[in-house]
C-alpha cells in the first residue's frame, strides 16, 4: 500500500499536473483581464468591511481567516525551505509567479463557490466546486469525484499530518508523550469545531493574525540581523531564477528544470490556488455579490504567498543557511536560531509550526465535512465530526509516511475536476466579472456594503 500510494502520488503530481495548474491560472488571468493586478488594493478594503445586506453565515474577514488558517502553514515554514533547498534560491522567483496567476484561480473558484452555493436544510450555506461542477457545468458526476476525494484528502493533509506534526514539535520540545498531546489536541479540536463553521470562523479570526504576525516578526529579526547581505540574497533569486544553481556547501546543486518544477510546486503546496479548498470557506461569507468575496478569497494568496513565504525565503537567503545541506523545517529553524538570541529561535519556529497546524487542522474539517455533506446530506455530518476528533488523536500517535502519500494522491485527484470546471467555466466567469466591475463603477452595485 505505501509503495502504491507513493507511486502514484508521484505520477499525480508530475509536470503535467504543474503545467495544467500554472496554465489554468494564466488562461485565467487573461481571461479576467488581469483582476489581480488591477483590484488588489480594493479587494484588501473589502476584507476589512462589513457586508451588511447579504447572506451568509461568517464575515469576509472570517472566511479569509478561515481560509488563510488552511494554507498559512507548514508550507510557509517547511515548503519554502524546501524549494530553497532543492531547487536553489531561484525556486522563489518561480514561487512568486505562481502566486501572481494563482490569484486569478483563487478568484475564479471563490466567485463560482458563491454564485453556485446552497442553503441546506439547516438554513447553513454549503458551497465549493461540487455545486459549481453540478449547477453550473451540469456535471454532478464530477462534483462528487471532487467531493469524494475532498472528504479523504482532508483526514490527511488536514488531519493526521497536522496532528502529528503538533504533538512531534511539542513533544521534543517539553519532553512529554505524544499520547498526553493526542488527547489534547482532540479535546480542544473537538470544542471548536462542535459549533461549525461560526465556531471555526471565529477562532481563525483572533488565532491567524496573531500567529502569522508573530511569525512574521521573527522572520524580519533574521533579515535585518543579516541586512548587509539582504541584497546579495535578493540578487541571488533573481540570478539562479533562469539558470539553475552550482553545488556549493551542503548544497547538492539543481539544474533550472529543477529549481521552476521546485517553486511552482511549493507555492501551489503552499497557497492552494487550484486545489478547490478554499473556496469552500469562501461560499460561506456574507456577501451580496460573489465578486466582493472573490477578490477577498484572491487577497489571501497574495498574503500566503507573496508576504509570508517571501520572508520565509529571504530570512533563508540573506542568512546564508541555504546552502548547509539542511530541509524543510529544519532548515528554517537554522536560520532563526542563528539570527535570534538564546532559545527564541528554535521557540518560535516551533510555536509557529504547532499553531499553523492546529488552525489547518479546524480549516480542512470544515472543508471535509462539506464534501461529505454534499455526498451523504448533513444529518451525517456529526460523524464526521466524531470521526475527526478520533482521527486527530490516531494522527499524533502513528508514523506518516503512508498517510503523506496518499494524501498527495487524494488532493491530486480533487484539483483535476475542480481545474476542469474552472476552465470551462471561465467564459462565463468573465462576462460576469465584466458587469460586476461596471455596476462597481457606475454605482449599480454597492462598492462596499
Amino acid at each position: 500500500m505505501g509503495k502504491f500510494f507513493a507511486d502514484f502520488a508521484s505520477l499525480m503530481w508530475g509536470p503535467w499536473l504543474l503545467i495544467l495548474l500554472l496554465g489554468a491560472g494564466l488562461w485565467l488571468t487573461f481571461r479576467l483581464g488581469g483582476i489581480q493586478f488591477r483590484n488588489l488594493f480594493y479587494a484588501f478594503r473589502l476584507t476589512f468591511s462589513k457586508e451588511r445586506s447579504g447572506k451568509g453565515d461568517i464575515s469576509h474577514f472570517g472566511s479569509l481567516m478561515t481560509a488563510m488558517a488552511a494554507t498559512v502553514g507548514m508550507g510557509n515554514i517547511a515548503g519554502v525551505s524546501t524549494a530553497v533547498a532543492l531547487g536553489g534560491p531561484g525556486a522563489i522567483f518561480w514561487m512568486w509567479m505562481t502566486g501572481l496567476v494563482g490569484m486569478a484561480t483563487k478568484y475564479s473558484e471563490s466567485f463560482l463557490a458563491v454564485k453556485y452555493r446552497q442553503f441546506n436544510e439547516e438554513g447553513e450555506i454549503s458551497g465549493g466546486p461540487m455545486y459549481y461542477l453540478e449547477h453550473g457545468l451540469g456535471q454532478k458526476w464530477l462534483g462528487m469525484c471532487f467531493a469524494a476525494f475532498g472528504a479523504l484528502a482532508a483526514f490527511g493533509i488536514g488531519n493526521m499530518i497536522q496532528a502529528n506534526t503538533t504533538a512531534t514539535a511539542v513533544a521534543e520540545a517539553t519532553g512529554s508523550g505524544k499520547f498526553a498531546m493526542g488527547i489534547v489536541l482532540s479535546v480542544l479540536t473537538g470544542l471548536v469545531i462542535i459549533g461549525g463553521i461560526k465556531r471555526i470562523a471565529e477562532v481563525a479570526s483572533y488565532f491567524v493574525p496573531i500567529m502569522v504576525a508573530i511569525y512574521l516578526i521573527g522572520a524580519l529579526v533574521v533579515i535585518f540581523s543579516n541586512l548587509d547581505h539582504l541584497g546579495s540574497g535578493i540578487q541571488l533569486i533573481f540570478e539562479h531564477a533562469f539558470s539553475g544553481t552550482a553545488a556549493t556547501g551542503g548544497f547538492l546543486g539543481a539544474s533550472l528544470a529543477q529549481t521552476i518544477r521546485f517553486g511552482v510546486a511549493r507555492g501551489l503546496f503552499s497557497n492552494e490556488s487550484g486545489m478547490g479548498s478554499a473556496p469552500i470557506a469562501a461560499a460561506a461569507a456574507k456577501t451580496n455579490h460573489p465578486g466582493k468575496q472573490a477578490l477577498v478569497s484572491m487577497s489571501g494568496t497574495f498574503l500566503d504567498t507573496l508576504v509570508v513565504c517571501s520572508l520565509t525565503a529571504l530570512a533563508l537567503s540573506s542568512s546564508g543557511v541555504w546552502v548547509s545541506g539542511e530541509t524543510g523545517v529544519a532548515l528554517t529553524m537554522q536560520a532563526f536560531t542563528g539570527s535570534l538570541s538564546g532559545n527564541w529561535g528554535s521557540l518560535l519556529v516551533t510555536l509557529s509550526a504547532v499553531t499553523f497546524a492546529f488552525s489547518s487542522i479546524l480549516a480542512w474539517e470544515y472543508y471535509g465535512e462539506k464534501c461529505f455533506e454534499y455526498l451523504f446530506g448533513e444529518k451525517w455530518v456529526h460523524f464526521y465530526r466524531y470521526l475527526w476528533v478520533i482521527f486527530v488523536f490516531v494522527g499524533a500517535m502513528v508514523k506518516l509516511e503512508i498517510v503523506w502519500n496518499f494524501s498527495d494522491a487524494m488532493n491530486a485527484m480533487m484539483t483535476v475536476p475542480n481545474l476542469i470546471g474552472l476552465i470551462l467555466l471561465s467564459g462565463k466567469l468573465s462576462k460576469e466579472t465584466q458587469a460586476f466591475e461596471v455596476g462597481i463603477r457606475e454605482g449599480t452595485i454597492d462598492k462596499f456594503d
